[in-house]
């Protein structure tokens, strides 16, 4: 098959058409993890790093100026006693964890998106990004973690049984929140992205966090509205939960989910044999080689035996990729470098 361009074989990946070779995406590798892949693949920068791998998309930090953490997906102070805020977590008693009134939602010292962003400054850090790659807005748009995060994990759940008027509150104001934030960016980098990153964290190791029926029902139709917008400027939607996930894929499906991520490849459900066999000619997916485990301790030799099995499973539909958005420092280079030859390999 003639060589594709990246733009071309990413499009055709998500489309579940024939490519060249599947398109692949490196990841975000950690202030920790850059500099030992620098030092292996001989290059001074991220773009030099890129280019040697053969990777397809070019993640795009949404610049967000809020103190503490000036980044979009920490943009409410909802976490109380926390101590160190660098290592806060959703578990922190947040700050509805005693309200049961949906009025108090008000109550909240809620930012708003156009006080920390600048339409110029967005323009410019997708515009910084090369052009012959996929420019991807990394959104999150997190609304089902940030509402879990404004009562305390526990009673965030609780509270969705007990008093869903006022869970479902916070949320709404939350969505609303990334709307704006959203609307901003996409407007400033309206024909220069070409695709984002939503998503929550809605699956454990071995099942979901919840029902599918609460899911359903009370946070499935802010993630429509957050993948209805994005479609509205053009872009492909890549869905992100950890997790086993599969039995809920069918409703990111009915949101408007054009690849979900990341397969995470050791959770319950989510081998890829049955991924393609279930729901394989309705969404495309991302990820799928283990970051838990095989690339982790693996030797290079079993990484390329691994990707070449996701090829023959998904000959298209699927975004090579390690199965979590960060690369971590305790993935050796040489393993990276095995993925990608595997991923490169034309048809």
């Amino acid at each position: 098959m003639k060589r594709m361009t990246r733009h071309e074989r990413f499009a055709a990946t998500l489309a579940r058409r024939p490519v060249d070779r599947p398109a692949s995406w490196l990841g975000m590798p950690t202030t920790e993890a850059l500099p030992a892949l620098l030092m292996h693949f001989g290059v001074s920068d991220m773009e030099g790093l890129k280019r040697k791998l053969g990777d397809d998309i070019w993640p795009v930090d949404v610049p967000y100026r809020h103190p503490p953490a000036n980044h979009i997906a920490c943009a409410f102070d909802f976490a109380k006693d926390i101590g160190d805020y660098e290592h806060r977590t959703l578990t922190n008693p947040g700050w509805f964890e005693n309200t049961t009134d949906p009025a108090a939602v008000a109550d909240f010292p809620w930012p708003d998106p156009r006080e920390h962003m600048q339409a110029a400054e967005c323009r410019d850090a997708v515009l910084a990004a090369p052009a012959d790659f996929v420019r991807m807005g990394v959104m999150w748009s997190a609304n089902f973690q940030d509402a879990c995060a404004a009562f305390g994990m526990e009673n965030a759940l609780m509270t969705m049984l007990v008093e869903p008027e006022m869970f479902q509150a916070v949320y709404d104001r939350i969505t609303g929140f990334y709307l704006e934030a959203n609307r901003i960016f996409y407007e400033a980098t309206h024909g220069e992205l070409q695709a984002v990153l939503l998503g929550n964290d809605f699956g454990s190791q071995t099942g979901l966090m919840l029902s599918p029926e609460h899911i359903r029902d009370m946070v499935m139709p802010g993630i429509r509205q957050l993948i209805a917008q994005a479609h509205d400027y053009d872009l492909k939607v890549i869905y992100h939960s950890c997790g086993a996930v599969a039995d809920i894929i069918p409703d990111l499906i009915a949101a408007g989910a054009d690849a979900i991520h990341p397969i995470q490849a050791r959770a319950a459900g989510m081998q890829p044999e049955r991924l393609k066999r279930d729901f394989g000619e309705s969404v495309a997916f991302c990820g799928g080689v283990d970051a838990q485990e095989l690339l982790v301790n693996g030797a290079p030799a079993e990484i390329g035996a691994a990707v070449k099995s996701l090829r023959e499973v998904f000959p298209t539909g699927l975004v090579i990729s390690p199965s979590h958005e960060a690369v971590l420092p305790d993935i050796p280079p040489e393993n990276i470098e095995a993925l990608f030859e595997a991923a490169n390999i034309q048809l």
